[in-house]
Parts: structure tokens; C-alpha cells; sequence
């Protein structure tokens, strides 16, 4: 017989780990209480590492709950959390379909919208809706609370200091930040600036992620991905992988890209962190056309702003449109400096978050104007397009 220790009993437990038999000659008696107690002591160490997922061989290991448990390494609860609530795989699986694939994504879809996916049944729909409740607080927030909650909020740099001072930082995430003017005056450059400066980190740590580019004009070129890349003194091949294209055709097809967005924002959560959509209004310029079809126009419009604000807010991310400008009569009429305006009308006035005047200065510089914000005053910056993007003017 073999008097215990500490050193035995944990000699042991390794051999028992690495999946070899134990010895024979391990049986032991304690020579002392103190002895026994420790070793029980050890075993109960032993007992509960073993339990452990994280000890777990592969063949034993556990799948995770559905869902994200720690708040801050996550930004939502995820809709498989539903099956605990009697909604079955199929049913979510059908609201994945549709880039509903949170349960916060629930909560902003109306019922309406709901029953309009095939094969949910206004009865199911409410079923969904009781049990994403149960999951979610509808309930007020007090302004404190609000407050820390916005401490989520990231911005990203535009690549002129003068420019993010009058963004308070750069372009805002939970956010639509829109840039209109005339061609020529910076819209393109800075959306290629911002899917660069997106990647690296930045300011009250930001860490820098991916970036979802939607192309209505076909202006999209990585060549000048490549140039600006090398002013910030990153790889080229790496800047280039952290950008996904999707070059829209028309109006419909935009807003099918947004159900591909809100799932692959769910599929590689904290990853993207910006969405750009250069431009916001030119398809809607095509496919709907006269006085006659403004009203279904504009409707459609207001959509696909309703679900872009929902996306920035769903996953964090900063969303960055680019919208044109329109001739408007009516401006001579009544003494206007300026007779352009940008299109869209009030609906993209409305949904856009900070909107951002561009207007041409001299030679290479710019101006930019803040033309509506909710917590910026109404001011101006200039800034300069240059071989690596958007800088600041030099004086």
C-alpha cells in the first residue's frame, strides 16, 4: 500500500487525462487527517475542472447557448434564441431569409411586414412577436441610462483632422451620415477614403473592421484603395480583403443587398463596421420617373432609409451615403443664392442623421458644410483631395 499525496493524486489525474489506463499499484490509504483533507480537497478541484467545457476532449465538447450572454463583446441577441419560446427552426429560418436575424430585428419589423414572409400566418406572427418580448424590454430608458448606452457609439476618421472636428469626430455610427453636392466635389473620394480609415484604429478605442461597399454608379475602383493604402503605411492585399463589393442595378435589387448586409453584420458580429452606399438616389433617379410614379418613389425610398437606420442601430455600425443634386426652379423665384438642392426630397431630409453640404473650392480644396445635425452647429471645414484621399487643406 502507498501512503497519498498531493503530487499523487494529481499524477494520476493526468494519466487519466491523457487517456492511459491508471496503475494498478495507484490505490492508496492516508496516514493522517489533514493529509485526507487535502486530498479531498484536490479531488474536488480535480472533479470540477473536469466538468469544465473549456477542459472538455473534443469529442465531448458542448455547443453553446444560441445567443450572446456578455453584453459588451456582443451588440444583440440572436433570434435562435426564440426555440426556447416555441418557435420553431423553420419559422426562423424563414425570418433569416429576410435579414431579420436578431430579436431586437423582430422588434422593428411591423406585424404587417411580418405576415408578408412566406409561410408565416398572421398566428405565428403573433406568436413571434409574444415571444421576442418576453426576450427584450420594451420598456423607457431613463436619459443616464440612455446615455451609457451611447457609449457604444464609435466614429471614423474622414483623413482630415479639420473635416472630424466638424463631424465631432468623424462619421458616427448608429447613424446615417449623408454627403450630397455636385459632381466633382469629393462624394466618391471620401467614400474611398473611409474604406481604408474604417480598417485602422482610431480614437477612444475603435479597433478598426471591415466595410460593406454598395455601388449604384459604378465608381468603385481598388486601384485608388491601393493609393490611399499607402499613404496610411498599410498592406494593399489586406485592405483590399476587408472590403466587400456589391454593385447594384436597380432600385430593387439595392434592397436586396440590405437583407445580404443585416445577415452577413449577424453572421460576423463587431467585425463590419461601416456600410457605404455611393449613390443613395441614383437608381431611384431610373426606375421611377415624372410626378406620376414620385409618390411610390418616395415610399420605396423611405424603406430603405427605415431599414438602414434600423441596420445601424441592430449591429453598430456607421452608415456613409452619398446622395446628388437637383436644379430647382422655384429657387430663382425667391432670390436663392443657391438654385440646387439635394434629391430625395423631406423623406431622405428626415432619415439622414448629419447631413453633409460638398461644394467645390479652388483647385484641389473643398468645402464641406454641415447642412443638418442633431448635436453639431452649422458650420464649415475645408479639406483637399489628394494622391492618398482626403487630407487636410495646406495653407
Amino acid at each position: 500500500m502507498r501512503t497519498a499525496s498531493v503530487e499523487f493524486v494529481v499524477v494520476i489525474y493526468l494519466i487519466y487525462l491523457s487517456g492511459d489506463s491508471v496503475p494498478e499499484d495507484s490505490f492508496y490509504v492516508v496516514s493522517s487527517l489533514p493529509q485526507l483533507f487535502c486530498c479531498l480537497e484536490v479531488l474536488e478541484l480535480i472533479l470540477f475542472s473536469a466538468c469544465s467545457p473549456f477542459n472538455m476532449k473534443e469529442d465531448q465538447v458542448v455547443l453553446e447557448e444560441p445567443g450572446f450572454q456578455d453584453e459588451e463583446e456582443s451588440l444583440f441577441q440572436d433570434i435562435d434564441l426564440l426555440q426556447k419560446h416555441g418557435i420553431n427552426v423553420a419559422d426562423i429560418k424563414k425570418l433569416k431569409s429576410v435579414g431579420i436575424c436578431t430579436i431586437k430585428g423582430i422588434q422593428m419589423t411591423t406585424r404587417r411586414a411580418l405576415c408578408n414572409v412566406k409561410g408565416l400566418s398572421e398566428a405565428k406572427v403573433d406568436k413571434i412577436k409574444e415571444a421576442a418580448n418576453k426576450l427584450i424590454e420594451p420598456g423607457f430608458l431613463t436619459a443616464f441610462e440612455y446615455s451609457e448606452k451611447r457609449k457604444m457609439v464609435f466614429h471614423i476618421t474622414t483623413g482630415s483632422q479639420e473635416f472630424d472636428k466638424l463631424l465631432g469626430g468623424g462619421i458616427e455610427s448608429m447613424a446615417i451620415t449623408e454627403a450630397f453636392g455636385e459632381f466633382r466635389t469629393g462624394k466618391t473620394q471620401l467614400s474611398h477614403t473611409l474604406c481604408v480609415t474604417a480598417q485602422l484604429p482610431g480614437a477612444g478605442g475603435y479597433s478598426g473592421g471591415k466595410i460593406i461597399f454598395i455601388d449604384t454608379e459604378n465608381t468603385f475602383r481598388p486601384d485608388r484603395l491601393r493609393d490611399i493604402a499607402d499613404r496610411f503605411n498599410v498592406d494593399h492585399d489586406a485592405v483590399l480583403d476587408n472590403v466587400l463589393y456589391a454593385r447594384a442595378y436597380t432600385s430593387e435589387h439595392q434592397m436586396e443587398l440590405l437583407d445580404y448586409v443585416a445577415a452577413k453584420f449577424h453572421e460576423e458580429a463587431g467585425i463590419f463596421k461601416l456600410l457605404i452606399i455611393d449613390s443613395i438616389m441614383a437608381l431611384f433617379r431610373v426606375d421611377f420617373s415624372g410626378r406620376g410614379e414620385l409618390a411610390e418613389r418616395q415610399q420605396k425610398l423611405a424603406q430603405m432609409l427605415s431599414r438602414l437606420q434600423k441596420i445601424s442601430e441592430e449591429y453598430n455600425v456607421a452608415v456613409f451615403v452619398t446622395n446628388q443634386m437637383t436644379a430647382d426652379p422655384g429657387a430663382t423665384m425667391t432670390f436663392q443664392a443657391d438654385p440646387k438642392k439635394p434629391i430625395g426630397g423631406h423623406i431622405l431630409a428626415h432619415a439622414s442623421t448629419t447631413r453633409i453640404s460638398l461644394r467645390k473650392g479652388r483647385g484641389e480644396l473643398r468645402i464641406a458644410k454641415i447642412y443638418d445635425s442633431p448635436e453639431m452647429p452649422e458650420n464649415e471645414a475645408t479639406f483637399a483631395i489628394t494622391a492618398g484621399g482626403i487630407g487636410d487643406a495646406k495653407e
